[in-house]
C-alpha cells in the first residue's frame, strides 16, 4: 500500500465521462441521421458540381472569331464517357455562350440575370419541394477565354479530402454547438446531483468522527444513503460490532485475571510480613505492593471505563488522609517522609470516592517509586479542589511530560512498573471533568497536580 492514498474527484470523473458519452452518442446520432437522409434522397450528397466546373474551366477557349469553344481535353472526354446525362452552360458577359447536353428549361433562361453573382446553388428546398427537381450550381471562373459563367447540375465524384472537409464542417456546424451546450449543462448539473445524492455520506462521516474508543455500541446511520454506499456502512458497522465483542472479551479476561491474582498476592503479603526486618523484606514488600496495585489497576480499567457509580459529594481532605495513612508504612520503609497539608479543613468535589482514592494512591506510589528514595513526599490539598503530590527526586523532563500518561509508557525502559498508573489517573480525572498535569516541584522534583471541579456550594 502506498504511503499516501490516491484520491480522485467523483464529480470531475463523472462529468468528463458523461461528456464523452454524450459526444459519442451525438456523433452516432448525426451519422444515423445523415445515413437516413441519404437513403431517402433528402440529402444532396455527394454533391460536387465543382468537379465538372473545374474540367469545363480548363477546356473553355475562344476561336478566331471570339466565340466560346471547348478544347477536346482528355478530362472532358472522360467526363463525357462517364456521364451520359452531362449538361452545362457557359457564357461570358459579352453574350457569347455555349452549351452541351440538355439544359433544363428553368435554367436555360437565367443568362445575364446572374452576371453580378460570383457563385450560387440553385434547386429545390428540403422538406418543401420534390427532391427529384434538377439542382444546379453556378460559378464564375477565369479560363483561357477570360472570365466566364459556368452553370451545371452534373455531379462528379467527390475527392476524399473534400469529403473529410465537408464532414468536418457539418460536424462543427451541427454537433459542436450542441455538444458544448450539453457539456456546460453537465458540468453545472453533475456537482449538484452528486452533492444531493451523497448528502447522507457527510452526515455519516460526522458520526464516524464522533466515535470515541471508550464508548461501546457506536454505530453509523445508514439512512438517506445511496444503495451503492449502504453496503460499505453496513460493513463498517459489522466491524464496529466485532471490535466491541473483542473488547468485551478482553475486559472480561482482564477482570478475571485480576480477581484470580488477588488471593495469591494477599497470601504473599501475609508471609512477607512474618519475615524479620531488613532491606530484603522492604524490597519484597515493595514488589508485592506493585503486584497488588497492578491487579487493582487492571480491575479499574473495567470499573472506571463504565463509571456507573452514582456521584456524590467527596471530601478531598479525607481522601488524602486515608491514602496517606495506607501508604505511610510503604513510604517510610522506602526511605521517605510522608506529609499531608490542606489549605482548608474541607474541600469537596462531586465524584466517586473509591475512584479518587485510587487516583491519589497511584500518584503517591509513583512518587515512592521514582522519588529517588530520599526527602519528603508532600500531599497538598488546595482550596480550589486540587491535590498536589510533590517529591524531591530528579523530576520529569519537559519533553516527556505529555507521554507519561499514555498507557504502558515508562520513563525508564528497565522500570519494573506496568505503565498503567498515570494513565489510570488521567482517565479518572477525565471522568470527573478534571485533568492531571505535571509541574516542577519546589525542590527540583516532580509535582503532579490533580485538578477537579469544586462541588457547588450548599447553603
Amino acid at each position: 500500500m502506498s504511503e499516501q492514498a490516491e484520491h480522485y474527484c467523483l464529480r470531475s470523473q463523472l462529468s468528463w465521462r458523461l461528456v464523452a458519452m454524450q459526444a459519442l452518442l451525438l456523433a452516432m446520432l448525426i451519422l444515423c441521421l445523415i445515413g437516413a437522409l441519404c437513403a431517402t434522397g433528402f440529402l444532396i450528397v455527394p454533391r460536387d458540381e465543382d468537379h465538372v466546373i473545374d474540367i469545363v474551366q480548363r477546356a473553355v477557349a475562344r476561336d478566331p472569331q471570339g466565340d466560346l469553344v471547348l478544347r477536346p481535353t482528355a478530362e472532358l472526354k472522360q467526363l463525357r464517357d462517364n456521364t451520359p446525362d452531362l449538361w452545362f452552360l457557359v457564357r461570358d458577359r459579352q453574350g457569347h455562350s455555349l452549351a452541351e447536353g440538355t439544359v433544363p428549361p428553368e435554367f436555360s433562361g437565367i443568362g445575364g440575370a446572374l452576371d453580378q453573382i460570383s457563385q450560387a446553388r440553385l434547386g429545390w428546398q428540403m422538406f418543401e419541394d420534390d427532391p427529384r427537381k434538377p439542382p444546379a450550381r453556378m460559378k464564375r471562373v477565369t479560363s483561357d477565354a477570360g472570365p466566364v459563367q459556368v452553370l451545371t447540375a452534373t455531379q462528379g465524384p467527390m475527392s476524399s479530402a473534400k469529403t473529410a472537409l465537408a464532414t468536418t464542417f457539418a460536424f462543427l456546424a451541427v454537433a459542436l454547438p450542441g455538444l458544448l451546450l450539453m457539456a456546460a449543462a453537465t458540468f453545472v448539473a453533475t456537482p449538484m446531483v452528486v452533492r444531493r445524492a451523497f448528502a447522507g455520506i457527510d452526515t455519516t462521516a460526522d458520526e464516524a468522527r464522533r466515535i470515541d474508543f471508550r464508548q461501546r455500541g457506536s454505530r453509523l446511520s445508514a439512512d438517506h444513503l445511496p444503495l451503492e454506499v449502504a453496503p460499505l456502512v453496513t460493513a463498517i458497522n459489522d466491524a464496529l460490532k466485532r471490535l466491541d465483542d473483542g473488547y468485551s472479551r478482553h475486559q472480561r479476561f482482564v477482570a478475571d485475571a485480576a480477581h484470580e491474582l488477588r488471593t495469591p498476592i494477599a497470601i504473599l503479603n501475609t508471609r512477607l510480613e512474618s519475615l524479620p526486618p531488613g532491606p530484603e523484606k522492604t524490597r519484597l514488600l515493595e514488589d508485592s505492593a506493585r503486584l497488588a496495585t497492578l491487579a487493582e489497576q487492571l480491575l479499574d480499567i473495567q470499573r472506571f471505563d463504565q463509571c456507573r457509580n452514582p456521584y456524590g459529594r467527596v471530601d478531598l481532605v479525607a481522601v488524602a488522609r486515608n491514602v496517606a495513612a495506607d501508604l505511610a508504612p510503604l513510604a517510610i520503609a522506602a526511605g521517605y517522609e510522608l506529609s499531608l497539608d490542606a489549605a482548608i479543613e474541607r474541600v469537596e468535589t462531586l465524584g466517586d470516592r473509591a475512584a479518587l482514592e485510587r487516583a491519589l494512591t497511584n500518584l503517591v506510589q509513583n512518587a515512592i517509586q521514582h522519588g529517588g528514595r530520599r526527602g519528603t513526599i508532600m500531599i497538598h490539598v488546595g482550596s480550589a479542589a486540587t491535590i498536589d503530590v510533590i517529591d524531591e527526586g530528579d523530576g520529569i523532563p519537559q519533553d516527556e511530560r505529555a507521554r507519561i500518561f499514555d498507557p504502558f509508557y515508562r520513563l525508564a525502559p528497565l522500570d519494573r512498573g506496568a505503565g498503567l498508573g498515570l494513565n489510570m489517573v488521567r482517565e479518572i480525572a477525565r471522568l470527573h471533568g478534571g485533568h492531571v498535569s505535571v509541574l516542577d516541584g519546589p525542590k527540583g522534583g516532580a509535582c503532579f497536580r490533580l485538578t477537579l471541579p469544586p462541588a457547588p456550594f450548599v447553603s
